[in-house]
This record gives structure tokens, C-alpha cells and sequence, in this order.
């Protein structure tokens, strides 16, 4: 019988450090000449509002208002293996690959000013990613609801500002995670050396960057040909993606003065990292129920 992992499951199965070696792994060999191109199915479900994407092994329905579930089967005879909680996957590893790049593509400094702008759980996901990566300095925080941008400092020790453009005049490390159709950012309100992490490239219309700051950046993400193709970047804004810039096919950021701009898309194979690491530790600390499908 599968095993079903809930939110709190995985939430106490996730150590962000194994999570953060899995992702890495995987932009080092997703992409690179032996390995399996990225694949992403994306289809309107018949039954009910929402979204299903689905690999070789792992499959996640989205319904609107009605919950998610992920799906981790057995490569080798299609087995059930385990009902895990899709939404709290989808956060973690969103969050935690785009540590991962902002942790790559922006200056080390240790004393870098972070900023966050839309302070909901992938912001969260982001921070405790870079926690682990590296030390950082002052963190300051924007979101249009005023109290989750507070709660989110008051875990992290950061400090609430009243706009978008305030936290990119002086943070060091932008990260964006947003619903905007309109970019907060343009060129005139960053300077030279600033690293950006921007979410919003998974869906078009969603835009967190003008036009003229991405025309100004290093431009890097995790899927060239999967990032045009939802038409969120034109295919002219992208330089290069995260695996390139790990295995050291591109430099990446070359000057400390360029700006560098992460927009991640998500891909299923991070969702198959993460969901294997949970199944395989629930299985040895017997964590989440057995739930029998058949009745």
C-alpha cells in the first residue's frame, strides 16, 4: 500500500542541506550531453479546476481550492508508491533551487543585504535555503499585505519596508515571489552589482522584471527551451541556465559590477528529487500512514 506524507510529514522529512545536494546534483547532470532531455506535461484536468504536470515518475494534480496531491511511482513496474502533499513539495523545492542559484550567480559577500519582495512560503523556502548556502547580512522585507511581510521578518529577523522599489535601493540580493502583472522593477531602481531571483517566469503574464533590467542582466535559468516556451522571457533575454554555470560550460556573473537575474521555471525532476528523499526517509523513520486504494 502507498504511504501518504501530509504537509506537517513533510515538513519534519525535508532537511533543507539533503534537499539542497539533490537539486544540486540534478542541474548537474539534467541538461549535460548523457543526460535525459527535461520533459514537462501540462493539462487542464477533466474533472475539476486546476492543473496537472507529470514525468517519468511522478505526477501532480493541482485542484483549484481542493488540495494538491503528487503521485511517486516505481520506475521499474509503475508501483504506488507513496500520496504526498504537492503544495508543500512545490515550495520547498521552488524555493530551495532558487537558493541554489542565487547562491551561485550573486557575489559572495558576507555581509550582502538580502531583500525579499511577496513574502509568502516560497520567500520562506528561498531564506532557508540560503541559511544553509551562506552568511548574509541585514534582511529586509516588502509585501503588499503588510502583517504576512512582518511575520515572515519577525522569523528572520529582518525589517519590513513600504515598497518594492525601497528593498531594491538597498538590498545587495533581491528576491522576488510574487503575483504581479506589472513589473515592481525596471532598471532605474537597482544598481550595478545587484543580483535578482525572480519566480515569475513558470506562467505568461507574470512579469517582476521590466524588460529594460533583464536587456541589462546576465540572465540564467534552469530550462532554455521550456522557459521561452511558456512565453514569460523571450528566448533573446536568456544567457544561459544554472546546470551550464555549475558543470562550468559559462562563467556566469564575470564582474562584480553585472547584474545577474535568476528566473527559475520548476521542473518535474526536482519535484521526483524531493519526493524520493521523503518517501525514503518516511519508509526508515516509518513516518506518514499506509492508505489502502482500494477500499
Amino acid at each position: 500500500m502507498p504511504r501518504l506524507l501530509t504537509r506537517g510529514d513533510l515538513d519534519a522529512l525535508f532537511e533543507p542541506a539533503a534537499c539542497l545536494a539533490a537539486l544540486r546534483h540534478g542541474f548537474l547532470t539534467t541538461g549535460a550531453a548523457t543526460a535525459v532531455p527535461v520533459q514537462r506535461a501540462r493539462t487542464e484536468p477533466p474533472l475539476f479546476p486546476g492543473t496537472a504536470t507529470a514525468s517519468l515518475h511522478v505526477v501532480k494534480c493541482a485542484g483549484a481550492g481542493s488540495g494538491s496531491v503528487m503521485c511517486l511511482r516505481d520506475g521499474t513496474n509503475g508501483e504506488l508508491l507513496a500520496l504526498l502533499d504537492a503544495a508543500t513539495v512545490t515550495a520547498w523545492r521552488t524555493g530551495l533551487a532558487a537558493a541554489l542559484g542565487t547562491h551561485v550567480l550573486a557575489h559572495p559577500a558576507e555581509d550582502a543585504v538580502v531583500g525579499v519582495i511577496g513574502a509568502g512560503a516560497q520567500a520562506e523556502s528561498m531564506l532557508r535555503g540560503l541559511d544553509v548556502l551562506r552568511p548574509y547580512g541585514q534582511l529586509l522585507v516588502h509585501d503588499t499585505d503588510f502583517d504576512r511581510a512582518t511575520d515572515l521578518a519577525l522569523r528572520n529577523g529582518g525589517k519590513v519596508l513600504g515598497s518594492a522599489t525601497e528593498v531594491a535601493s538597498a538590498a545587495d540580493i533581491v528576491l522576488l515571489a510574487t503575483w504581479s502583472r506589472t513589473p515592481p522593477l525596471s532598471l532605474a531602481d537597482t544598481r550595478a552589482g545587484q543580483h535578482f531571483t525572480s519566480l515569475a517566469a513558470d506562467e505568461p503574464g507574470r512579469w517582476e522584471l521590466a524588460a529594460d533590467l533583464l536587456d541589462a542582466a546576465l540572465v540564467v535559468v534552469d530550462d532554455r527551451r521550456l522557459v521561452a516556451s511558456v512565453d514569460a522571457l523571450a528566448a533573446s533575454d536568456i544567457d544561459t541556465t544554472l546546470g551550464d554555470v555549475l558543470r562550468g560550460d559559462h562563467p556566469g556573473r564575470t564582474e562584480a559590477t553585472a547584474r545577474s537575474v535568476y528566473a527559475p521555471l520548476g521542473l518535474p525532476w526536482q519535484d521526483l528529487a524531493l519526493a524520493w528523499l521523503a518517501y525514503r526517509r518516511a519508509e526508515g523513520d516509518g513516518v506518514g500512514r499506509r492508505v489502502n486504494l482500494l477500499g
